[in-house]
């Protein structure tokens, strides 16, 4: 099988305008964020509809496509670069533009999802640990993802699922491996166009989920497990943190 990265990258983020030209490390985070994955691919894009990350991505020679400024989400960004190029592929991997922290070993696992024929798209969980508390657990923005028994995805929520009956909240750690989503994803290239063509459905209105409508028009989603914490890069403290987060523990860069 033939996979393409994809890494979406806008310049107009409401939080934090420019954020893929900010600096990290003597680079910027999308550079940090190409750099991190380019081995895993035969391919790699940036897919931007911004000037300024275009010329930035090709003077680190990278690869970049520009696309319409009419995409909602990475999701159509990825289908619009994908169309664009006219890529001869079979999976599209679709890579977080402000994770400049991911690693090879995330990306590999989301690619081992497709060894199961019956899976049309794929994603990543890290399980919550006991050291996380039940503050993070119940946390909305960080979605849990419950599983059946062959990796497959049954329900995302911004609750806590599922809800241990006759537990203390205080002891559901220590009862049950709760999952935790990463937001990247995986599609197998015949899927991709056919879920951004999908309406809103009602699980994804109530909990603001777009990974709910695919489940919901019956898309199997196959889970990879990784013990990796992703730190992404929302507003401007957040690359003050992953500035500091480098420094403490001396990050080995894949440059």
């Amino acid at each position: 099988m033939k996979f393409v990265g994809i890494i979406p990258a806008r310049y107009a983020s409401t939080r934090f305008p420019g954020k893929p030209l900010a600096m990290l490390g003597g680079k910027t985070v999308i550079q940090r964020v190409y750099e991190q994955v380019k081995d895993c691919f035969d391919d790699l894009y940036v897919a931007t509809d911004d000037q300024r990350i275009k010329e930035c991505v090709e003077s680190f020679g990278g690869n970049v496509v520009m696309t319409s400024e009419n995409c909602n989400n990475g999701t159509e960004r990825c289908l619009d670069a994908y169309k664009r190029l006219n890529l001869d592929c079979d999976v599209i991997v679709n890579i977080q533009g402000d994770e400049p922290f991911i690693q090879q070993k995330q990306v590999k696992a989301l690619i081992a999802c497709f060894d199961n024929p019956d899976t049309d798209i794929a994603t990543l969980v890290k399980p919550f640990e006991k050291a996380d508390g039940i503050e993070r657990l119940e946390c909305p923005n960080s979605p849990k993802v419950v599983l059946n028994e062959q990796g497959f995805a049954l329900y995302f929520s911004r609750s806590v699922v599922p809800y241990l009956r006759g537990v203390e909240k205080e002891n559901w750690l220590d009862k049950h491996v709760f999952y935790k989503h990463l937001g990247i994803y995986a599609y197998r290239a015949n899927v991709l166009e056919k879920i951004t063509q999908l309406p809103q459905s009602p699980m994804e209105k109530a909990e603001s989920l777009e990974q709910l409508r695919w489940l919901e028009n019956g898309y199997k989603i196959k889970v990879g497990v990784t013990d990796i914490e992703t730190i992404g890069i929302d507003t401007p403290e957040d690359l003050e943190r992953a500035k500091e987060f480098a420094a403490s523990i001396g990050f080995a860069w894949n440059d």
